[in-house]
């Protein structure tokens, strides 16, 4: 016999757990003093807040492909993870979150520090349960990796209150294989395959869109084999950057809202749309009416509830796509299309002429972002893992850093959540620590987590942080300048000195402004041993790139000021 919080150790072990992140509190403490007899099986990682250790394990989550695992107290420790659960939600990121709880006696009387957490977290993750005895412990544990791990990845949440973490029960335990209420990897119809191939077929514009989904069901190769054989030119959303290489014959570029001019224009001239693990968000599509009205659409994903949520398709094929694109490569014939990819060499030729030589080479003396990122992406390693913030830093690194397989670029995509970066990219040098890993922050978004400097420091972290720091709240600010009469409403920041805060912390730290001295910096962050962060002073009113005003149909893509 053996106790609750004894057993929960037991199943993380069971479940191969080698990395724990979090911060203790009192309704998990029984949880945390079993795990100090497991220090050589577990590395725990303690951040300074909880929404920074529910990041962190996102970031060791994407990189690893390994269900993240958070353990924190109840009350507001549990409410401080529900950002963290919604991010991973909406990115389809695995996580198994365990949350303290009250005593069962005290369940509904407003006890100090006694939340609703599975009526808060609910709505936001793919299952919330409540562990109220110690017996039913590793029944839910094994269920809870199960279901964050299997079919569309996401997060689970686990309450365990502390009677379940004190009481003593007989261990014993049983991985997870199947439930029968969710069937996590459906076959794809027959039938529906030979309708896509045939529509494939007979197409003289195919253009395939291609999102997280074909790297979380690891078919990058399966990808490749059939955009080959059928001479298809692809683009790949911002949450798909990571899968084919920049320098990929077939790889058109990004597409949406600051994505590339090629691929969003194209989209609008296809005649064939194959989306492939993507979930036709609206900073894809734009203005949904106007989407890609003239093509047949085919539709393969993993989770049927995407299936005409957003876009209405003419062929679904709900499976995985490990699954669903070699069968579907199989049915397609060999062909060439060499005019319809031509034709979009002088979309490329107008963006690099309009947008991107200006971007690298400014006419003003101060820093553009696009510069830094293009510094970075040239001078940093074969295997790096680039994590961005949100915002105009986000967009310029999605644009300028070259992801490849062996290159990542992690971005929070759906939520859009400012400070997730920084924490992020701390998860993922942990996930992948054989990558270089950069956290690429606003001066606004690192303002929302810049005390986890405090954990690069304790475990001597070799996070490299990079601050474009232009004194606002950037995106924001360039929505107020482009479609808001230039009313700056909230957005200028008076920003404190982040290389003193650094260096408070123990960190080496430098900034730079000169665009002379920008490659000597980076160099030199890239060369040092250990955690370092790089402010780079860049202009204030830098503006990305191509955008696609919200709403808008994605054929009206602004180029610049008064530049449609």
């Amino acid at each position: 016999m053996i106790s609750g919080a004894e057993a929960l150790m037991r199943c993380f072990k069971e479940e191969k757990v080698d990395t724990i992140f979090g911060y203790p509190g009192g309704f998990i403490i029984p949880a945390f003093d079993a795990l100090y007899s497991y220090q050589d099986v577990f590395k725990f990682i303690l951040t300074r807040h909880e929404q920074g250790a529910i990041h962190a394990a996102q970031g060791y989550a994407r990189v690893s492909g390994k269900p993240g695992l958070v353990m924190v107290t109840s009350g507001p420790a549990a409410t401080n993870i529900v950002t963290g659960a919604a991010d991973a939600m909406m990115d389809s990121t695995p996580l198994v979150i365990i949350t303290g709880q009250s005593t069962v006696a005290q369940l509904g009387t407003d006890s100090f520090q006694e939340t609703d957490v599975i009526g808060i977290t609910q709505p936001v993750t793919k299952w919330s349960y409540q562990v109220r005895r110690a017996e039913d412990l590793p029944w839910a544990v094994a269920r809870a990796f199960y279901i964050a791990r299997e079919g569309r990845p996401g997060p689970v949440v686990l309450d365990i209150s502390k009677d379940a973490q004190v009481q003593m029960l007989d261990f014993h335990y049983e991985p997870c294989r199947f439930i029968r209420s969710y069937q996590p990897y459906p076959q794809p119809d027959t039938s529906a395959m030979r309708e896509a191939a045939a529509l494939i077929n007979a197409a003289e514009r195919p253009l395939a869109v291609v999102g997280q989904g074909v790297q979380l069901g690891h078919a990058i190769q399966e990808l490749y084999a059939f955009l080959e054989k059928a001479d298809i030119p692809a683009a790949s959303t911002l949450m798909g950057l990571s899968i084919m290489d920049e320098n990929y014959p077939l790889n058109m570029g990004m597409v949406g809202m600051h994505g590339n001019v090629a691929p969003n224009r194209q989209t609008n001239a296809c005649d064939v749309l194959i989306a492939i693990g993507m979930r036709f968000s609206d900073r894809v599509t734009g203005n949904i009416q106007s989407y890609a009205p003239q093509a047949k659409i085919i539709h393969l994903d993993i989770d049927p509830s995407e299936i005409n949520k957003n876009v209405k398709v003419d062929v679904a094929i709900v499976a995985d796509v490990k699954t669903s694109l070699p069968a579907l490569t199989a049915l397609v014939n060999k062909a060439k299309h060499q005019d319809w990819i031509a034709s979009f060499a002088p979309y490329r030729q107008q963006e690099y002429d309009e947008v991107i030589s200006k971007d690298l080479h400014p006419q003003h003396t101060a820093l553009s972002m696009a510069e830094v990122l293009k510094c970075l992406s040239d001078t940093s390693g074969e295997k790096a893992t680039l994590v961005a913030d949100v915002g105009q830093n986000q967009m310029i690194s999605a644009r300028y850093f070259s992801a490849s397989p062996q290159r990542q670029f992690i971005a929070s995509g759906g939520l859009g959540t400012m400070g997730f970066g920084f924490p992020a990219a701390i998860g993922a040098a942990l996930g992948n620590p054989e990558a270089e890993t950069y956290a690429v922050c606003g001066d606004g978004g690192i303002q929302m987590t810049i005390q986890e400097l405090g954990t690069i420091l304790q475990y001597q972290m070799p996070v490299k942080l990079i601050i474009l720091n232009n004194s606002y709240l950037g995106m924001v600010r360039q929505w107020q300048e482009l479609f808001w009469q230039e009313r700056y409403s909230s957005t200028p920041m008076v920003n404190p000195d982040f290389v003193k805060i650094a260096q408070a912390y123990g960190i080496a730290a430098a900034s730079v402004e000169k665009r002379e001295n920008l490659q000597a910096a980076i160099q030199e962050m890239v060369a040092h041993q250990g955690p370092y962060l790089l402010e780079v002073k860049v202009e204030q009113h830098g503006l990305v790139y191509p955008m696609i005003p919200a709403g808008s149909p994605i054929s009206h893509i602004i180029l610049g000021k008064d530049k449609a």
